[in-house]
């Protein structure tokens, strides 16, 4: 196969949704199209697809109650779109690839035997994302996929910032800190290199996506020194309907007061907290602003969320012994200016300082220009950075085989 002739298929299932695009291979890598399967499991589910050359998006209804319908849906409409035929290959993002992942792969049956052996490090992302490739595996067994892995980004941090506290026999086991966004960071700090040059991209730099997931990741030199996330994506701040950190004691103290089991005590920390369980209302960072000055909850929630985000950002500039560049991402951080000043406020003393103006329209840089730290905005692009990767296999392969 010749790259620079066939196009990458991105993937990038989540919790709610499955997002997809369309890049033409080779050096440009432009943009053919882009979709997303959206509130999978809901009654109003759709499949919205926009092409590049299109101004407007189309919708169509779907009827997806869980992520197996959801997948038949998105191979149901590669191949009556008359895209299959023009695909050279498929990347997928996976959240999870443990201690034997570190790298992207070519898919094949070895490799997804192993990832199923993986499954109880994330049993709520892994036999879906799992699920998602077998479908494609069958459907279009001679299309080359390639698993592209969240934890990536992180493997090389300090193994100061990797050790979990608990008895060490479980390091063995590959229990430690992973942390998680990877694609999101890899392509921020890329894309900041793009944007401001490598000294800006090899300073010390704060990453903040804030999206219904969230977390932060310090990088210094251009490489990850520590991250919010932990061993799952429940862990860190606050969340959408995550709990972000939990004192472990309130496992035993739920399985003794309510009889909660485990698997009640993960579905309470992955969809029934964060933002949901504190406001009692939204996890919608929008709902929340709308409603604020009315609900105490909805005000609580969006203040805890801030906060605890504020604290994360004061440890990451000791880990780094300052910090050069912040930058914001992800659906809240890239949209949400009054969380952003609320996040920054009384940062002066580090040299944060926002200007009101660029902060409210979501300015590019929205720092002043006498603030020590450049604080920026920035796009992420999870399913860029998956074909981005994709194409740099296929060219390695490809002059391999010259």
């Amino acid at each position: 196969m010749n790259p620079s002739t066939k196009r990458i298929l991105a993937v990038n299932g989540g919790s709610s949704s499955i997002k997809f695009a369309i890049f033409e291979a080779g050096d440009s890598l432009n943009l053919v199209l882009a979709g997303a399967i959206e509130r999978i499991g809901f009654s109003n589910a759709a499949i919205t697809v926009k092409t590049a050359l299109s101004a407007a998006s189309s919708a169509h209804p779907v009827v997806v109650p869980d992520h197996a319908a959801a997948v038949g849906v998105l191979v149901d409409w590669i191949e009556t779109s008359n895209s299959a035929d023009a695909l050279g290959a498929v990347g997928h993002r996976v959240l999870q690839g443990g201690p034997t992942f570190f790298k992207p792969q070519f898919v094949t049956a070895d490799m997804i035997a192993e990832m199923r052996k993986l499954s109880p490090f994330d049993p709520d992302h892994l036999p879906e994302e799992l699920e998602l490739i077998e479908a494609f595996r069958h459907r279009f067994p001679k299309l080359p996929q390639i698993a592209c892995f969240d934890t990536a980004f992180h493997h090389d941090m300090p193994r100061v910032a990797k050790l979990i506290a608990i008895p060490r026999r479980y390091e063995a086991q590959g229990i430690r800190r992973y942390g998680f966004h990877g694609l999101s960071y890899a392509f921020l700090l890329e894309e900041l290199g793009r944007l401001a040059g490598a000294k800006a991209s090899h300073g010390r730099v704060i990453l903040a996506h804030l999206g219904n997931g969230v977390s932060l990741a310090a990088v210094k030199d251009g490489k990850p020194v520590d991250t919010s996330m932990s061993f799952t994506p429940a862990s860190g701040v606050p969340m959408g309907t995550r709990s972000g950190d939990l004192d472990p004691g309130l496992a035993a103290y739920f399985s003794a007061t309510e009889n909660m089991s485990p698997a009640d005590f993960n579905k309470m920390v992955n969809s029934q907290s964060g933002l949901l369980g504190l406001s009692e209302t939204s996890s919608d960072m929008r709902d929340l602003l709308e409603h604020e000055a009315q609900d105490v909850r909805a005000a609580e929630a969006v203040a805890v969320f801030c906060y605890q985000i504020k604290k994360c950002i004061g440890a990451f500039v000791a880990v780094l012994g300052g910090v050069d560049t912040l930058v914001f991402a992800g659906g809240v951080g890239e949209n949400a200016p009054l969380v952003r000043a609320r996040i920054c406020e009384g940062m002066a003393f580090l040299g944060i300082e926002l200007d009101e103006e660029a902060n409210a329209t979501n300015a590019n840089v929205i720092s002043t220009a006498s603030s020590r730290v450049v604080v920026r905005v920035i796009h992420t692009n999870e399913e860029l950075m998956i074909a981005k990767t994709v194409n740099q296999i296929l060219a390695t392969e490809q002059n391999k085989e010259n």
